[in-house]
């Protein structure tokens, strides 16, 4: 899986439009291997981008969990501390 799609269920604030359509764009990205498609291909980059959005946001929506939800910053932080920890700065 690609490591800069990020988990998206279970957060405060819930998950934006945005943060969906931006996981969607970098799955699409991945299994076509295009960064940006030529213009032959960009209309159907951009509807499998929005088909897979609307099924993510589906998805996120329909889940439930009696977890508590996660925090944004401390995820964050979480995640910086694995960095330094893994790449030493």
């Amino acid at each position: 899986m690609c490591r800069n799609i990020k988990i998206l269920f279970n957060f405060e604030p819930p998950v934006t439009d945005e943060e969906v359509r931006a996981a969607s764009l970098q799955f699409v990205r991945k299994i076509s291997g295009f960064n940006k498609p030529s213009k032959a291909n960009e209309d159907s980059f951009i509807a499998a981008v929005d088909e897979i959005a609307g099924i993510s946001a589906r998805l996120l929506h329909s889940l439930e969990t009696h977890a508590p939800s996660r925090n944004r910053e401390e995820e964050a932080a979480k995640a910086k501390a694995r960095g330094q920890q893994r790449f030493g700065t």
